[in-house]
């Protein structure tokens, strides 16, 4: 065994190992010390009656108490200061004359004395070999790490080709040092690469109370989305920062360098890994082509746009009701290409704007991301909500199909899966209309695509939980939670964004396209990680002094406790990405739609709001 895998060997020891270690060193010096005092007094090999054998066994009952009591089995040998010096020779000294006490009451009852010479060699020789033993074994097992201990200690969590590129890069740096390798590979355990010891991950607590460690780095490839979310559930109690390598096919694109380290990213607790686009049915539907998006201004519309602009259309009309929107995301887009941006200012459920815009600029794919969906907002102006969501659906879906448009998409969401609230009602009614025009383009032999896309919850789009949740951190908390047990579907905004064009790729008319997302994600996990990522602690009953409370505050009206993402789970068919599904049409509920759409323009007319809640409910459900 070379020096360096022992110096390993006994720093992967539990603590309660090494203290056991000195224990028993300490036992066997005292005693030690006590007979080479009697040697070096007597100048002769010394053979001890049972008197003095007593006297040395005492030594060390004595001395351990009195090492406990001064801290000398708490300190931790590696960072051991030279003032230490002081607090061990004290503590031998203290027990030292207690010896020579209890040496004085034996001699009291008539048993022979000690030399007066041997409780000065017994002090001169526990202190050279107590303190000689700590500071011997610190220069021995830790001088070699010394400039090591200097530097912030990390570790890298996978021993894969990122992992090993990431410890080459930091080692030609001096400010982080690579203490190891955690990976669930049973064959690398205890092999060292790079010179690099490979540890299994339940041995993590230990490596990082031994080693000081402040940073754990994740190679994005070794590690799915749950598997990442347990672990950062896992380094909750621990003061480590949890740092992320970017993918390597990021890497290897130029986008970043080896050792550049991202912070971990509310992304990265999605529950699963990221669904890659296929860059195919990117371009398919997109370049070359004159696309407009609604709603542009919005996170979601304006993540699109951001997505459209990369795969080369001819034009690209941002349109949207808010003016300072569009005019910031122009000029973001205007930076990013060259194909021509049209901003449009109004509403959708303005035909003769739309039929206008349509004509002019003979566009070819809608995307249609305008709408209400702040679920409160809706359910307290159930009019507006309709006319924008149901209504502008209805005028731009039939102007769309007027003009040819090749492709129209909408974006749905979950809420639209047995709907409990004015805006999951209005959504489904817009999947209805927008599989209502796919029918009347199959039936003409168009071959115009008309197809939804049904979400989850966008990580950091408008109105989402995230949003808020890292305002009410940055105000100090309380963190609000509706109810302890709620979860929802998250997807991030880079593949909501992806879906939405591949959607008019994968679409044979008339569908509603979903992303396979997961398992759904815990609200109350979700509000503990973020407080977690922003590097501080939850306060609760376990841990009174923590930073940031989480409160129950009740479901609110028209909330679920669980989303669904389809009617039937057992009826969803597949499409030629693996990671897109197709829901199973119900019935022919889009049949009677334009009278439904009809009647319900005549209560939106008339501001009846509770006509208009009734008759949303009634056609959404049947």
């Amino acid at each position: 065994m070379t020096l360096e895998n022992f110096r390993q060997g006994v720093s992967m020891m539990p603590r309660r190992y090494k203290q056991l270690i000195l224990v028993v060193f300490d036992v066997i010096a005292l005693t030690f010390a006590v007979w080479l005092s009697y040697l070096l007094r007597f100048g002769t090999f010394f053979i001890p009656n049972s008197e003095q054998a007593l006297l040395m066994v005492a030594a060390p009952l004595i001395g351990l108490p009195v090492f406990i009591r001064f801290g000398l089995y708490r300190a931790v040998i590696r960072y051991l200061p030279d003032k230490a010096i002081w607090t061990m020779i004290q503590a031998v000294t203290i027990s030292v004359i207690l010896w020579v006490c209890l040496a004085f009451l034996t001699l009291m009852t008539g048993a022979e004395g000690v030399p007066r010479a041997i409780p000065f060699l017994y002090w001169v020789l526990s202190i050279g070999i107590i303190c000689g033993s700590r500071f011997g074994a610190k220069w021995l097992l830790w001088s070699a790490l010394r400039d090591k201990l200097m530097a912030r200690q990390c570790l890298i969590f996978g021993a894969g080709d990122a992992g090993r590129q990431l410890a080459n890069a930091l080692r030609s740096q001096n400010e982080v040092s690579v203490a190891g390798f955690i990976d669930d590979d049973r064959s690398l355990h205890g092999m060292d690469i790079l010179g690099i010891r490979v540890y299994p991950t339940q041995h993590l607590e230990t490596l990082i109370d031994n080693f000081g460690i402040s940073e754990l780095i994740v190679t994005t490839s070794s590690l799915s989305g749950i598997e990442r979310r347990r672990l950062i559930g896992r380094l909750k109690a621990l003061d480590v920062k949890v740092r992320i390598l970017p993918a390597i096919s990021d890497l290897t694109a130029g986008k970043y360098l080896v050792s550049h380290l991202r912070d971990i990213d509310i992304d990265d607790l999605l529950g699963r890994s990221p669904v890659p686009a296929d860059p195919t049915l990117l371009d398919k539907t997109v370049e070359g082509r004159v696309i407009l998006v609604t709603g542009a201004g919005g996170s979601i519309g304006s993540e699109l746009c951001r997505t459209i602009v990369k795969l080369a259309p001819a034009k690209l009309i941002v349109f949207d009701v808010n003016e300072h929107s569009i005019y910031q995301l122009q000029r973001e887009l205007a930076g990013m290409t060259d194909c021509v941006i049209v901003p449009a200012l109004g509403s959708i459920s303005d035909a003769s704007l739309i039929r206008a815009l349509l004509a002019e600029h003979k566009v070819e794919n809608v995307y249609h991301c305008a709408a209400y969906k702040h679920v409160p907002l809706v359910e307290e102006n159930v009019v507006e909500g309709a006319r924008n969501n149901v209504i502008g659906t209805d005028v731009l879906a039939a102007m769309s199909q007027q003009a040819g448009v090749r492709n129209f998409v909408l974006i749905s969401s979950d809420k639209a899966v047995r709907p409990s609230n004015v805006m999951g009602a209005t959504k489904r009614w817009a999947e209805l209309i927008v599989r209502h025009q796919g029918d009347i383009a199959r039936e003409q032999g168009t071959g115009q695509i008309f197809a939804s896309v049904r979400f989850g919850n966008v990580i950091g789009s408008s109105g989402s939980v995230v949003p808020l949740f890292r305002e009410q951190i940055a105000q100090g908390g309380p963190l609000t939670v509706t109810h302890d047990d709620m979860t929802r579907y998250f997807m991030s905004v880079r593949e909501a964004a992806e879906l939405i064009i591949q959607a008019g790729a994968l679409s044979e008319g008339g569908d509603i396209l979903l992303l396979e997302m997961g398992e759904p994600v815990r609200i109350r996990d979700l509000a503990e990680n973020m407080i977690l990522l922003a590097g501080l602690s939850v306060k609760d009953s376990s841990n009174p002094d923590g930073d940031i409370e989480i409160v129950t505050v009740g479901i609110r009206d028209g909330e679920k406790l669980h989303e669904e993402l389809f009617y039937d789970p057992t009826g969803v068919g597949s499409t030629t990405h693996t990671k897109i599904l197709r829901a199973q049409r119900r019935s022919n509920a889009a049949d009677h739609l334009p009278d439904a759409v009809a009647e319900l323009q005549l209560l939106i007319e008339r501001r009846d709001t509770e006509g208009v809640r009734k008759l949303l409910y009634e056609r959404a459900t049947s």
